[in-house]
């Protein structure tokens, strides 16, 4: 049977990251995210919200990067994978066990000091991507922000 492990949240992280890092040098950081649901509920006739906490790892380059440039109330979307881990309590003797995200691309919302908004284009691309070949689709978006529409194009720029 087929299988399928894939996760993309946006919110806003509830803890400036911490990097650290493990023998061999790979850094690592833990993320708190919270992410906000919001519907209107016909039988109370009023506009609810939910928020659920989300742990997230970074691994790489993704953790350098997260522990510079993201903060607090920083907006952020995160695409990775579910793990569970499983332990024995070490007062009660129980096992227990956690759901978490390992975050495989990181992409930074909003400007620097902004909590929400576009995307922002500078450093915070840089290192996103820990797998997979270069020449993403994102960079053509990133190039169109970088460069700005064209005000002189003509129908001989058009592919077709």
């Amino acid at each position: 049977m087929a299988s399928f492990n894939k996760v993309i949240l946006v919110g806003n992280v509830t803890r400036d990251p911490e990097v650290k890092y493990i023998n061999n040098g790979t850094a690592v950081t833990d993320l708190g995210l919270a992410v906000n649901r919001t519907w209107f509920d016909k039988q109370q006739n009023q506009r609810r919200e939910e928020t659920t906490f989300v742990d997230v790892t970074l691994w790489g380059r993704q953790a350098e990067v997260a522990g510079e440039y993201l903060s607090k109330g920083r907006s952020v979307l995160i695409e990775g994978r579910l793990q569970l881990d499983s332990w024995d309590d070490r007062e009660t003797g129980k096992k227990r066990s956690k759901l978490r995200v390992i975050g495989e691309n990181m992409t930074m919302l909003g400007g620097r000091g902004d909590g929400g908004g576009a995307p922002s284009r500078g450093p915070s691309n840089q290192g996103q991507q820990s797998s997979g070949p270069s020449g993403s689709p994102n960079d053509a978006v990133d190039s169109f922000y970088e460069s700005g529409p064209s005000s002189n194009v003509s129908d001989d720029d058009v592919p077709f």
